[in-house]
Formats: structure tokens, C-alpha cells, sequence
């Protein structure tokens, strides 16, 4: 029985070998208290129960029994774990164990459980508690499942017997590892003779050769899997495999007939479509794709043909002009090809495919043609009205061959610069053209056909004004510049450039260069190409005690022709600067001498220094540029001092010393370019001492009413003082005028507006001016 089956396996009663209970008997032997070692008399280790158990009585899983039971009620058994009294009971009396509830193994597959013998009087263990597990005993209650299914797969068609297609696999919730409840068996109950399953690993193959896909793409598979290892009595379910035929290059393209005709009219464009061809490929996706091809021929240059990925036609297009009058009709063949091949079909045949395509053409009346697509005329600014700069030529290519009639379209008021022969078609001026103005025109011109004056044609002239070389170049030059009395020779210290108003103005060639009958010593000009040129220093020793200013003229003559120049003027101030080239100052600065001079002669020099500032206000002041002597160089201010102390006579090179010999006055003279007053001799007369000392006043007066009177004169300054000098000393004020010990230079306003100014710089508190001051 099921009963006895459980009992015989659970073969649990006492191993000698486990752990022995101690048991105290309370016995007393001599007076002492014996303990007595009790042996084991019972151990199990686990019980088995069958799944989804249906009876209505509880199942019986086994029973537990110790050696210390007697029978006489003695002993009462316990059961502790997972499922302890809601899934398994025991009978504390017979050790009976039951299972409650049916059980289900994929859903748990043991039991853990605990069980205690003790003594049912006083509860003490007679065994150590043991523990034991209950295994669910798997029955064939779960059919085989596909976890994926419906499936899909493909497989190229024309593939040979045996080809793998794909792979399917079922689950079984049951226990492997226990009879054969998961054992699974595959079959094809739909799907023969195109494919076969293996019964134990689910691969599925092709079963017949060389399936078209072209007669059938679909199939559609009945899949089985079956448990019990595909006995009867085991648990099937089914699943659904829809299997492609993909497709492969087997079949050429092939055209539908065997002659296409086309029409197309004679004023078709270049690159228009004349028509579309198409062959039919039974293939799909890329196999099906073709190429397009004229086969070379005379009658098929005149077109050219197009390949449609999506549409897989030909598209037809024409390459050349045709004319209706020259050939009407055009016939050549066209050729179809697959672009990829199967080297494994081509023994099928040739993978491509030709047809014959007639194109006839159609007779369209067409308006003038001219004999150019554009014209470009070129005419001389200034040009007299009348004047013919060129013509435009068209032609009707109809067998009608109209006569043509030439007109302007005017689009803007330039447009009536010109005229146009109604006839002739020769383009000329109706007035003058000025390149400034207008660089160049853009005319249309409009050629009609006599007896269709519907049908005309336009084209563009562009008529470029030419350039007469009429403006000179103009020099981008700065009013002034300076020179570092420390300036080296060859430096550069200012770059010039220039501009020409003439076309182009991209592309001029200016040169750069002084005036023929002038030389300058001081400056040269370098041309350094681009159109700039650098002013260069000629030597190393510029002082501004000597001169303060240089002149430098500049020519710029271009390369046109003929050849126009212009001259400009560069004003140069010798300027007092740092080692590195850094401007200090331009403006004119005290000299201060050794501290052992006298204070006598530090009034002097410090008068001299006013002296000067003031005729040169003076002179700013006047619009007639005067100048001290006639150069070459068109110097504007020449300032020259002889600052030279001791006895005046000593230096004879610098100057002829007749010229300081005058012992009424100590001249300051300034000499006007329109009223020089040096004789050839070098010597000044009597004469020419009075008109010095009169200009000297009228100067001086003109300086003190505003320090802003221009000076256009060349001053000498003859500097000498002491006993030895014939020019004596250089105060104005001859020997009278004393300097106070007191410091007190306010006396100096008594001279004129300059010496105030020298006075208020001397004086330690600056005077109270007048308002007028």
C-alpha cells in the first residue's frame, strides 16, 4: 500500500551512532546521586508526499516512534517548523504525521520541520529534539510552455534541404530530475513537407529544396511539444513559427515590350525629361534595382538616361538642343541591368535586359535666337553722343525665317544712356558717360520675330565704362610729423600712402618721390611697394636749437596714362625724445647753463628765450608767409641761433662777422623773403641796419598785442656777450637795468605782454595781472 511505500522509505528508526540523551533518574547509590547515560533509541531523516494530493481524508506522511515507547501512553510527541500545525499535524500519542492541505511542488518543493519525544507526566525530553524534512514527491501536472511564442522567422529562398531556419524551446514546470514529467518531445503537426523540427532540440530546417519565393513567401508552422517524453498520457501544448522566404537575386528584369515611343517638341530645354521606360524585375528590394543605359550609338548622344531608385524606371532627358527642321526623328536602344548579382543564379540566364526607344520630334514655332547668351561692350568715359560701342545679332531658326526687329527694355532712367538700331541691332551713346558715376550699365535687348510679334527673346549687355585717367593721385599724408633729435640715419618716421579717385581703384601703382630741382639733405623718401612709402632720415645730428622745423615736399604720380601726380606737403618739428624713441617734447625749452653764470647773464639768455617766443607768436598771427632766405627746400620756419659765449670774434666759421658789426644797437634781424636785406656782400650797410631795427619794432608790437600772431619768417638770432664781442651785450635794455637782490622781477612788465609772462615764470609769488593779461 501508498502507506507501507512511505513507511519503507522513511526508514528514520535509531541510529546508534547519533547523540544520546542524559537522562536523570534520580537514583542514589552509597549516598551519592547517580547519573545515568540513556542511548538513543530512535532518528530519522525524511518523509515523502505525492503533490496535489485530492482525497478527503488527511495524507499520511509517516510516523515517529521512539524505543522508550512502550505503548503505555508514556511518551508524547511534538512538532515544530515550516507548516507545523496549518499543512502537517501529528498524533501526540501515535507519532502519526498527516498532511492537511494538498501541496503543490512548483510551488515549494520541502518541508523543514522539528520533532521532540518527551515524557507525557512531567515533559521532560526523552530524545534530543531531531530535525527531518518532508519532500514534496513531483507528479505530471504542468504541460510543456513557450515562453515566446508565436515566433518568426526566415529563411532565403532556393536554400537546400537541411537549412537552418530557427531554434525553439519549451519549458516544463515539473521536475527534471524525477521520472519523465519535463521530458520534452518536439513534432510539426502543419508545416510538411516544407520543414522539419528535431524532436529534442526544437531546431527547425528546410525540408524541401529550392523554394521559390516568387510562388509562395509565407509558411506558416504548427510547433508541438509534448512531456513524458512524448508517451501517451504526457501533456502537449503548440505554438505557431511563421517562417519568411527572403528574397535572392534569381530573376533578370525584363521589359515589358520591345519598343518604346517618345515625343518631345523641338524648343525643349537641356536636361528636360523626354519620356520614361521601365523594366520589371520579379525580385524585391535591392535585387529588384537596375541601371539604366543607352547603348552607344550615333542617334542616342543627343540623350541621356537616369536611373529612379524608387520607381525602377528610366528616366529619359535631353542632353543637346534639338531642331525640327534639321531631324525629326531619333532611335536608339536602351538597356536594363540588376545592379547586384548572385554568383550563385547566373546560370539562370543574363541578368539584364535591352529595348528600342523611338523619339520623334515635334515642329514649335520658336522665337529669335541670339548668337550669344550675353554681351559685354566696353566704351571710354566722355565719349561724344552717337557713338557706336557695339551690336547684338539674333536669328529665326524657323523654316518661316521672320525678319527681326531690335529694341531697348528700360528698366531705369540710365537705361536712356543708350540707343539701339532697329535693324542692325548696333548699340551706340545718346550722351556722356562718366565712370564716376557709373561704373558700368546693364541693358536688355529685345529681338522679335515680324509676323509673330508674340514670340521674342531677351538678352543681357553689360556695357562697361573704361577709365580716362583723369584725376591725379591724392597723398594720404598727416599735417606734420616729427624727427627725434636722437633719430639715427636711415630711420623711418612717418609712412605715407595714397588714393586715387580713377578706376580701378584695386590695382593702382603710385610711386613716391621728391621734386626733380629739389634735393634734401635732411630727408629722403623710400617707396616700400603696396603704395606706401616711409620718409627717411639722410644723417643723425637734427638739433632744435638750429632749426625746429623742416619743409619736406612729396610727389605721387600714378601709372596711368598719361600720368597724373600731385605734390603735398610735410611739415617735420625736430622733437626732443627718449632713449627708446618716446616724445618728450616739441615745443621750445629753456637751456639752462653751469651754476657758475652770472645772474646778468641768465637775464639775458632768459630774454632772448622771450625774445623769441614773441616774434614767433607774432609771426603766426600774419597770413603773408615770410621767409629769411630763398631755398630749394620751400622751408616755411627756419630758426637759426648762434648761442656762442666769450669773445664773439674767435668764431669766424659760422657766419661772416662783418655782419655784427654795429655798435649802436644789438640786432636781432629778421629778414622778410620779398624784402631781403643782406647784400651780396655779406655786410650789413647803415641802411640795411635802420629797416632791420624798423621791422624788429613792428614785430615786437604786433607780439604784444596777441600771442597768436603766425610768423612766417626766418629769425637769426646773433647771441654774443662779454668784452671781446663786438655786439656787445644782448640786453635790450643796455646796462641800465638792474636786477634787484630782492628777487623782484615784476619790473620785466615795464618791456611789453612777453616780459610780463618772463616776469610772473621768474618771480617766486606770481604778479597780479591785468585782465588785459
Amino acid at each position: 500500500s501508498l502507506k507501507e511505500n512511505y513507511l519503507h522509505t522513511s526508514q528514520w528508526v535509531m541510529i546508534n551512532n547519533l547523540m544520546s540523551l542524559e537522562h536523570n533518574m534520580g537514583l542514589k547509590r552509597h549516598g551519592r546521586l547517580k547519573v545515568q547515560r540513556i542511548k538513543r533509541g530512535w532518528v530519522w531523516n525524511q518523509f515523502f508526499i505525492l503533490e496535489e494530493y485530492m482525497g478527503s481524508e488527511p495524507q499520511y506522511v509517516g510516523k515517529l516512534h521512539t524505543d522508550m515507547d512502550h505503548g503505555d501512553s508514556a511518551v508524547k510527541y511534538t512538532l515544530s517548523g515550516e507548516g507545523a500545525g496549518s499543512i502537517f499535524t501529528i498524533d501526540e500519542i501515535t507519532g502519526d504525521i498527516h498532511a492537511l492541505v494538498g501541496l503543490d511542488r512548483e510551488e515549494k518543493s520541502y518541508y523543514t520541520l522539528k520533532a521532540q519525544a518527551v515524557d507525557i507526566q512531567t515533559g521532560v525530553p526523552l530524545e534530543p529534539e531531531s530535525e527531518f524534512i518532508i519532500k514534496v514527491q513531483d507528479i505530471n501536472d504542468n504541460e510543456p510552455r513557450f515562453p515566446d511564442g508565436p515566433y518568426s522567422a526566415s529563411v532565403p529562398e532556393m536554400s537546400p534541404t537541411g537549412t537552418y531556419v530557427t531554434q525553439v524551446t519549451a519549458t516544463d514546470a515539473d521536475d527534471p530530475t524525477y521520472g519523465n514529467s519535463a521530458r520534452i518531445i518536439y513534432s510539426i503537426l502543419h508545416g510538411q513537407p516544407y520543414f522539419s523540427v528535431d524532436p529534442k532540440s526544437g531546431v527547425i530546417r528546410t525540408a524541401l529544396a529550392n523554394m521559390d519565393r516568387e510562388v509562395k513567401e509565407e509558411y506558416q508552422v504548427l510547433l508541438q511539444a509534448k512531456d513524458m517524453g512524448g508517451q501517451l498520457g504526457g501533456l502537449a501544448s503548440t505554438t505557431t513559427i511563421n517562417i519568411t522566404l527572403s528574397d535572392v537575386n534569381d530573376n533578370p528584369p525584363r521589359f515589358a515590350k520591345s519598343i518604346f515611343h517618345l515625343r518631345v517638341p523641338e524648343s525643349a530645354s537641356v536636361g528636360s525629361a523626354v519620356g520614361r521606360i521601365r523594366a520589371h524585375d520579379l525580385d524585391a528590394g535591392s535585387n529588384a534595382e537596375m541601371d539604366y543605359a543607352i547603348v552607344p550609338g550615333d542617334e542616342g548622344n543627343l540623350f541621356d538616361i537616369i536611373s529612379n531608385g524608387q520607381s525602377q524606371e528610366g528616366v529619359i532627358v535631353l542632353k543637346k538642343t534639338l531642331d525640327y527642321e534639321s531631324k525629326k526623328s531619333y532611335t536608339f536602344k536602351v538597356e536594363a541591368s540588376n545592379t547586384q548579382l548572385d554568383t550563385r543564379f547566373l546560370h539562370l540566364g543574363p541578368f539584364k535586359d535591352s529595348a528600342t526607344v523611338r523619339v520623334n520630334v515635334l515642329d514649335i514655332e520658336e522665337p529669335p535666337v541670339f548668337t550669344k547668351p550675353s554681351y559685354s561692350m566696353d566704351v571710354y568715359e566722355d565719349t561724344p553722343p552717337g557713338t557706336i560701342i557695339g551690336s547684338v545679332t539674333a536669328h529665326d531658326l524657323d523654316a518661316t525665317s521672320s525678319a527681326i526687329r531690335y529694341s531697348l527694355e528700360w528698366h531705369m532712367e540710365s537705361d536712356s544712356c543708350f540707343d539701339i538700331d532697329t535693324i542692325e541691332g548696333t548699340i551706340s551713346t545718346n550722351e556722356f558717360l562718366d565712370r564716376e558715376t557709373a561704373v558700368k550699365h546693364n541693358v536688355t535687348v529685345v529681338a522679335t520675330k515680324v509676323t509673330n510679334p508674340l514670340l521674342f527673346t531677351k538678352v543681357p549687355v553689360t556695357v562697361n565704362v573704361m577709365d580716362v585717367n583723369e584725376f591725379p593721385p591724392e597723398l594720404a599724408v598727416p599735417a606734420d610729423t616729427f624727427v627725434c633729435e636722437n633719430s639715427r640715419v636711415g630711420q623711418v618716421i612717418q609712412m605715407v600712402s595714397a588714393m586715387d579717385k580713377d578706376f580701378p581703384p584695386v590695382g593702382q601703382r603710385f610711386f613716391f618721390k621728391s621734386p626733380k630741382h629739389l634735393r634734401n639733405r635732411n630727408f629722403t623718401i623710400r617707396d616700400f611697394g603696396n603704395n606706401t612709402a616711409g620718409i627717411v632720415t639722410r644723417h643723425s645730428d637734427f638739433q632744435r636749437r638750429m632749426q625746429d622745423v623742416y619743409i619736406l615736399p612729396i610727389v605721387v604720380e600714378d601709372s596711368g596714362y598719361p600720368a597724373q601726380s600731385s605734390t603735398a606737403t610735410l611739415t617735420i618739428r625736430v622733437c626732443s625724445c627718449e632713449p627708446g624713441g618716446s616724445l618728450l617734447s616739441c615745443s621750445a625749452e629753456a637751456i639752462f647753463l653751469p651754476v657758475g653764470l652770472s645772474t646778468g647773464a641768465l637775464m639775458a639768455i632768459m630774454l632772448c628765450v622771450a625774445l623769441l617766443i614773441a616774434l614767433y607768436m607774432s609771426q603766426r598771427r600774419h597770413k603773408v608767409k615770410e621767409t629769411l632766405m630763398t631755398s630749394k627746400e620751400d622751408i616755411r620756419d627756419n630758426v637759426i641761433h648762434y648761442n656762442d659765449e666769450g669773445g664773439g670774434e674767435a668764431d669766424t666759421q659760422a657766419f661772416d662777422m662783418g655782419t655784427l658789426r654795429n655798435t649802436h644797437s644789438h640786432i636781432i634781424a629778421t629778414v622778410n623773403k620779398n624784402a631781403p636785406l643782406l647784400s651780396s656782400r655779406g655786410k650789413v650797410t647803415e641802411g640795411d641796419a635802420e629797416m632791420i631795427r624798423e621791422f624788429i619794432e613792428h614785430r615786437l608790437g604786433d607780439s604784444q598785442q596777441s600771442y597768436v600772431a603766425t610768423t612766417y619768417d626766418s629769425l637769426a638770432t646773433y647771441a654774443y656777450e662779454g668784452d671781446g664781442s663786438v655786439a656787445g651785450s644782448l640786453s635790450s635794455i643796455e646796462e641800465s637795468w638792474v636786477i634787484d637782490d630782492s628777487g623782484d622781477f615784476s619790473s620785466l612788465g615795464d618791456w611789453g605782454q612777453p616780459f610780463k609772462t618772463l616776469a610772473s615764470i621768474l618771480d617766486r609769488q606770481p604778479p597780479t595781472l591785468s585782465k588785459e593779461s
